[in-house]
């Protein structure tokens, strides 16, 4: 099924209003937020105990799992298990922590399962092209310089080994996890929250989001998904908004991160990495949803390079998840809604009207 969206304006701001205004809560709740990977987090658990002692527990483990995931997966700090296996010479075996290890593992998985439309190892091209570290660029770089770069990149030449040693094949090849660590790292405070028998809770960094139970009116967590306008701004109206129980979901699109060339050309963040280039197609945004953040995080980027039409098709291959492709059309202000075969079964999602 297909949906097309016009006078946006109306029908967003309708579901707004009516779906983010309801406020009041029938339960009580515990909610905080903290920083993490460069983001914001949220922790939110519905009818918890009456407990200061356990609430003040829980917010310390959060923020020490989270630290601890950093230690591993970040590409920024210098002595973070990532960092070292960077600087590590090809064929050198680096032993690291299982969880670094089993992320990895899905990285690798997700990339050949997608034929290379996923690929954690883009850290060249991301920084060439301004979105890294090493801050925005002036001017796309060259056919040459993309060229170039491309020799650092390619899934293939990393290795995992039973022993949790990552190995390269290839000098000069590198990890970034960023399309899934963010996803994991709501998988592990969902399960910090588990393991003290909280069943009703909602935890996030940035648009990456896991719930479990129900929330505050005894009813599925309701989450709404922006929709890509060309301006996008924090609070513009939604595309959609679902319900969920048990379940993950995150968004990837181009309307948040991205620069204009000469020719007026979008170049967001999320590269090919079959062309070294930013993606360029009529996708604004695709949403997923799935039993874990984890997967849910990379498969919305990796359907986010494939497009509607291969990223359809590759999707329905994963019985657990669905997902939503909003396409743009005429200059951003009509929107082409496009739900996978289980995207309405999962999240209860209807059209406006219906």
């Amino acid at each position: 099924m297909q949906l097309i969206l016009n006078c946006w304006r109306f029908f967003l701001f309708f579901w707004w209003a009516s779906i983010l205004g309801m406020t009041a809560a029938d339960l009580p709740t515990w909610t905080w937020t903290g920083e993490t990977m460069g983001s914001r987090y949220r922790v939110t658990v519905v009818a918890p105990p009456d407990s200061a002692e356990l609430r003040a527990r829980l917010e310390r483990e959060v923020e020490q799992r989270l630290q601890e995931i950093n230690r591993q997966m970040s590409h920024y700090l210098p002595d973070s298990e990532l960092s070292r296996f960077n600087r590590a010479p090809e064929g050198e075996a680096v032993r690291v922590s299982a969880e670094l290890a089993t992320v990895t593992r899905f990285a690798l998985e997700m990339s050949r399962r997608s034929g290379g439309a996923f690929d954690p190892t883009l850290a060249p091209l991301i920084n060439l092209w301004g979105f890294g570290e090493q801050g925005p660029v002036l001017a796309p770089p060259s056919e040459e310089a993309v060229q170039k770069a491309r020799e650092r990149v390619g899934w293939q030449a990393i290795e995992v080994t039973p022993q949790n040693e990552l190995r390269k094949r290839k000098a000069g090849v590198s990890l970034n996890l960023s399309a899934l660590a963010k996803g994991y790292a709501v998988d592990e405070m969902w399960r910090v929250l588990q393991r003290h028998q909280l069943t009703n809770v909602y935890v996030s960094i940035a648009g990456e989001i896991r719930v479990a139970g129900h929330n505050a009116r005894g009813g599925p967590w309701r989450i709404g998904i922006s929709a890509p306008l060309e301006l996008w701004r924090e609070k513009d109206p939604l595309a959609a908004a679902v319900g969920l129980r048990d379940m993950a979901i995150s968004t990837s699109g181009d309307y948040q991160k991205f620069f204009h060339d000469a020719q007026g050309r979008r170049l967001a963040h999320i590269l090919d990495p079959r062309t070294g280039r930013p993606v360029q197609h009529q996708l604004g945004s695709v949403t997923v949803v799935a039993p874990e953040g984890m997967q849910a995080d990379a498969l919305s980027t990796t359907l986010f390079v494939l497009g509607p039409e291969e990223g359809l098709k590759f999707v329905e291959g994963w019985t657990n998840a669905a997902a939503l492709f909003i396409v743009r059309e005429k200059e951003g202000e009509v929107f082409r809604l496009i739900p996978s075969s289980r995207w309405a079964r999962f999240t209860g999602w209807q059209a406006p009207g219906n």
